[in-house]
């Protein structure tokens, strides 16, 4: 992934390419802060209804501590173990334990909930591997909090009267991290066992899928904590069978004394297993130096502190602190652009302006300067079999993980076609290395010029790609699989395109401009 902005050349922007435009504005971090928050709005608003009756001063009390104990004790850690403080990520933890511990002033009560928080923001930095937590905070306080006996975690947001505002918060969170198949997943594993197990209790069928989602914590735990990034595996089938392996331990009933059946318990596994199926710790890179591809793209080149396993396709993030945030947080994820076995790893990035801080903070680094990158992951890869032939679109710099094809031999003697999307010919970056490729690159330009020397271009330059303009240039299209990158609104308005002239498997990597 890599920061794009969108040529003026291809189908109108659709619905779906607006939503994603607008929600890539915002990072994984500030959009569940602000889910959450609004949540929490709303149970006020249910108690002060009758909805829910913890009383609002026992809740506003609840809520203070949660946030208060979370924020302080992250900042006291970070000074501690001398790194930057995540605000954003200490918010959300406090509002994530308001949501699973009952509010009340009963002493033993309110302990529980402390000790919960203070060990949530602790896990962070003791139970972490080369700087990346392992177990998701909150449930990990939750858990070890339930162990001591002083509390223990309820998940009272599984109330009908929630579900109003949780479901649409749900999806929204789902919809932007793309993570709908691996909820899907968990929600059919564990309802289906939970419903079974109600009906066998008494209960009518419809009675128990009820029971299951409005009164268990099925959805705000496939929302908020099952599908949090940092602790996923870093490939598709392996998040859709951890989905498979947590929804089965969220709903079977068990109790081993010390140990009985949770949902924190059900996560903490599934943390687990992450953690040993990928590359799950960070790494330190050194700049080496920049290449200016096009006027407005740059190409940075690190050396890693360790040899870095991922696949031609897949995307690195990078931890950019900079003094003065602009709200999207310190991560961004950046396409890798070189060989699996090269010694070093480099992305190419827009660097026109307005700058962000990150991308200034970037910009900002001189050879020998470090900088860590947090986590390896994608599905952006090409079919195994080398038989089946590809569509590779790309627009503007979503050139950036094909080139990690090309430069790995995975496009070598493979059936290929790359369609590339620019502005102008000057904004055509990696020209030099598609030359020499001796892949078919057919180069469409949205100021309708010539293409750069050596490169083919479309005979309707100027004009916005549709279905016959794809049909034209790609005549078997329907037999190709067909991958497309971009930015939000370019990748769904190409992928629509692409889709009306017959191709049958469309693969996307879209991501906002950073």
């Amino acid at each position: 992934m890599s920061s794009v902005e969108t040529p003026k050349a291809g189908p109108a922007p659709s619905l779906a390419g607006t939503v994603d435009t607008a929600l890539g504005r915002l990072t994984m971090y500030r959009l569940v802060l602000l889910v959450l928050a609004v949540l929490v709005a709303y149970s006020l608003l249910l108690d002060v209804l009758g909805w829910l009756t913890f009383g609002i001063p026992e809740m506003l009390a609840h809520l203070v501590l949660c946030l208060a104990l979370t924020y302080t004790a992250n900042r006291a850690l970070a000074a501690l173990f001398r790194v930057q403080p995540h605000s954003e990520s200490a918010l959300i933890t406090g509002l994530l334990i308001y949501f699973l511990f009952w509010p009340s002033f009963q002493v033993m009560d309110v302990a529980g909930v402390a000790l919960a928080c203070v060990l949530a923001s602790a896990s962070k930095y003791a139970l972490a591997w080369r700087g990346r937590h392992v177990f998701n905070p909150a449930a990990a306080g939750a858990f070890v909090t339930g162990l001591t006996g002083l509390n223990i975690a309820t998940w009272w947001a599984a109330t009908p009267a929630m579900l109003f505002l949780l479901v649409p918060g749900v999806l929204l969170v789902l919809y932007r991290t793309r993570k709908a198949l691996m909820a899907a997943v968990f929600v059919a594993a564990s309802t289906s066992i939970i419903t079974v197990e109600l009906i066998r209790a008494g209960m009518s069928a419809g009675t128990g899928l009820w029971q299951a989602l409005a009164q268990r914590p099925v959805l705000f735990f496939v929302g908020f904590m099952l599908t949090e990034p940092l602790t996923l595996p870093p490939r598709r089938w392996q998040q859709l069978a951890l989905a498979a392996v947590v929804g089965v331990v969220f709903a079977v009933p068990y109790n081993f004394g010390f140990l009985a059946n949770s949902p924190e318990a059900a996560l903490l596994l599934g943390n687990l297993l992450a953690f040993m199926l990928g590359q799950r710790g960070g790494v330190t890179l050194r700049l080496e130096g920049t290449r200016q591809l096009t006027p407005t793209t740059t190409e940075f080149s690190f050396t890693p502190a360790r040899p870095v396993r991922f696949q031609p396709g897949q995307y690195m993030e990078l931890d950019l602190p900079h003094a003065k945030s602009d709200g999207k947080g310190r991560r961004r994820v950046f396409s890798l652009t070189g060989a699996p076995d090269a010694r070093q790893v480099t992305f190419g990035v827009r660097t026109a302006g307005p700058l962000s801080a990150a991308k200034k903070a970037l910009l900002a680094l001189e050879p020998g300067d470090k900088l860590r990158a947090t986590s390896v992951g994608g599905d952006f890869v090409l079919p195994r079999n080398r038989q089946q032939p590809v569509l590779l679109v790309a627009a503007g710099i979503g050139i950036t993980p094909y080139l990690s094809h090309l430069s790995s031999g995975g496009l070598r003697d493979r059936d290929a076609v790359l369609l590339l999307l620019a502005r102008s010919a000057a904004e055509v970056a990696y020209a030099d290395e598609l030359r020499a490729s001796g892949l078919r690159v057919v180069v469409h330009l949205a100021d309708g010029s010539a293409p750069p020397p050596d490169l083919a271009g479309t005979p309707n330059g100027g004009t916005r790609l549709d279905r016959a303009a794809l049909k034209a240039l790609v005549p078997d299209i329907g037999a190709r699989e067909v991958y497309v990158s971009g930015s939000p609104a370019s990748v769904a308005s190409l992928r629509r395109a692409a889709r009306a002239a017959g191709a049958r498997r469309v693969h996307t990597d879209s991501f906002a401009g950073y």
